[in-house]
């Protein structure tokens, strides 16, 4: 699970978010075990919050 994701008061932009998926897709090979595949999900739905807070923003 990623360290971020359990602070609730912590907002990372998509860009913060992008690139950390982008790591765990490199450490894993390529080939997301159970357990990268639960981080790489929490770390998707983060990512949608940040776009959408975007979206939100230039609105």
């Amino acid at each position: 699970m990623s360290p971020h994701s359990s602070d609730p008061g912590s907002v990372r932009s998509a860009a913060e978010v992008n690139e950390e998926i982008r790591a765990l897709w490199l450490r894993a090979g390529g080939s997301l075990s159970a357990q990268e595949r639960a981080e790489y999900e929490l770390l998707v739905v983060e990512w949608a919050a940040a776009i959408r807070g975007n979206v939100i923003e230039a609105a």
